[in-house]
């Protein structure tokens, strides 16, 4: 879903990240902080004077404990999504409706031991690699467009690293 013709201070800058291995499954962690079963791929907001290719870096490093992992592609536009009104206050200090995010498809060069929720502000309390096929499915619904949008962009990263 792209941000053109949305009002762009209504939503919140941010990257998103779909970091693949080796077999082409990606990474998704259990959110702390949403009931039952949430599970996402990592992202969040970029800092001031910080380009979105460095946030995405920074992001990795701090929601997953590392930050071995090499650029595969970056999304052509930047996407969006809104929050539900009966959250949207709570977050951000009811600042933005959602965010508008850039996608960058990351290839994972480390090993699973190098991946540590245990970071300073976790965000996670369980992580797997998933088929990609699999994400409309584990993600929360006012998410799932976003998603679908993500995956039709990267589904040429989405299988064996040749």
């Amino acid at each position: 879903m792209s941000a053109a013709g949305t009002d762009a201070a209504a939503y919140r800058p941010a990257v998103g990240i779909m970091l693949l291995n080796c077999d082409g499954e990606v990474f998704v962690g259990r959110r702390i902080d949403m009931p039952a079963e949430a599970w996402q791929m990592p992202q969040g907001g970029i800092d001031s004077g910080e380009s979105p290719r460095e946030a995405a870096l920074r992001e990795l490093k701090e929601e997953v404990g590392t930050d071995k992992a090499e650029f595969l592609a970056e999304s052509r536009s930047w996407l969006h999504y809104e929050v539900p009104p009966e959250i949207a206050g709570g977050l951000w200090g009811g600042r933005y409706r959602g965010q508008r995010q850039k996608w960058f498809a990351l290839r994972f060069i480390g090993s699973d031991a190098d991946i540590d929720l245990a970071t300073e502000h976790p965000e996670f309390d369980a992580w797997q690699w998933v088929p990609a096929s699999r994400l409309p499915e584990l993600i929360v619904p006012f998410k799932r467009q976003l998603y679908l949008d993500v995956l039709d962009e990267f589904r040429a990263h989405c299988g064996p690293a040749s």
